[in-house]
């Protein structure tokens, strides 16, 4: 399946909400930190309902951890800055699907960092600043996992 990668998350209700989505649809959810909160935050718990469980989750020390770890083969890093469409794109399972903090998103070393195969963007209007961190990430697994057929639904 495919790789959800949060740096530096800050707010824990977005966090729970991703960790019942990589439940839902067999995503890894990698973390790196530092954190904004604990994940023994209630509001994390909250947001996660019963799927903290079932999510594959890791926590990484910084982003250079996590591509030693994971070792991708592409990495597609969203962004307002982008101006490549996510739809545009051919996912592989394993592919990284990287998004930044709520309040700054992906700083620009992230962005230009080798390792990036591709900045993508969500198509919104001209007048919005962005869309919720999870809501995004949930739109990006979703066409991934689309063109797999949703592979291991019943």
């Amino acid at each position: 399946m495919f790789r959800i990668v949060f740096y530096r998350p800050e707010i824990p209700p977005n966090t729970g909400n991703a960790i019942r989505l990589a439940a839902n649809t067999g995503c890894e959810l990698h973390l790196i930190e530092p954190l904004g909160f604990s994940l023994e935050s209630k509001y994390v718990r909250r947001a996660g309902l019963d799927y903290h469980d079932l999510a594959h989750l890791r926590v990484h020390p910084d982003l250079g951890t996590a591509w030693r770890e994971l070792a991708p083969e592409h990495v597609y890093a969203f962004s307002t800055t982008a101006t490549r469409c996510y739809t545009d794109v051919s996912y592989a399972e394993g592919d990284v699907l990287l998004f930044g903090p709520e309040s700054v998103g992906l700083p620009e070393e992230v962005l230009r960092d080798p390792i990036v195969t591709d900045r993508l963007r969500l198509p919104m209007l001209p007048t919005s600043r962005s869309i919720n961190l999870t809501n995004t990430a949930s739109i990006a697994v979703y066409e991934a996992w689309r063109q797999h057929g949703f592979r291991g639904t019943r």
